[in-house]
């Protein structure tokens, strides 16, 4: 398994654009991504602004693929504008 950890921090007063488009882009990945096994979104109440994404993909080319998907494309093009940071960790080694 690969994990992927991502950290936003979205422009003030974005959280209600973002979100409905963040949980769609999960949706579908689920959805239509065979080798997407989990696409967790978290918030903060405390910090309106910052998400949390923790993914886990059947192996490193699977979240390439997931990363040029349309949905994806699509997705990111829609949020370039509201995100004021990214911060991406991968992790190739998921032990159970």
């Amino acid at each position: 398994m690969y994990a992927v950890c991502v950290t936003l921090t979205l422009k003030p007063g974005k959280a209600d654009e973002f979100m409905p488009l963040m949980l769609e882009n999960a949706r579908i990945s689920l959805r239509d991504e065979p080798d997407c096994h989990q696409f967790s979104v978290a918030t903060n109440s405390q910090e309106p602004e910052a998400v949390f994404l923790y993914e886990l993909y059947s192996d490193s080319a699977a979240f390439d693929a997931h990363l040029t998907s349309a949905h994806f494309r699509a997705f990111d093009t829609a949020t370039n504008d509201l995100v004021a940071e990214r911060t991406v960790h991968t992790w190739d080694r998921v032990l159970k």
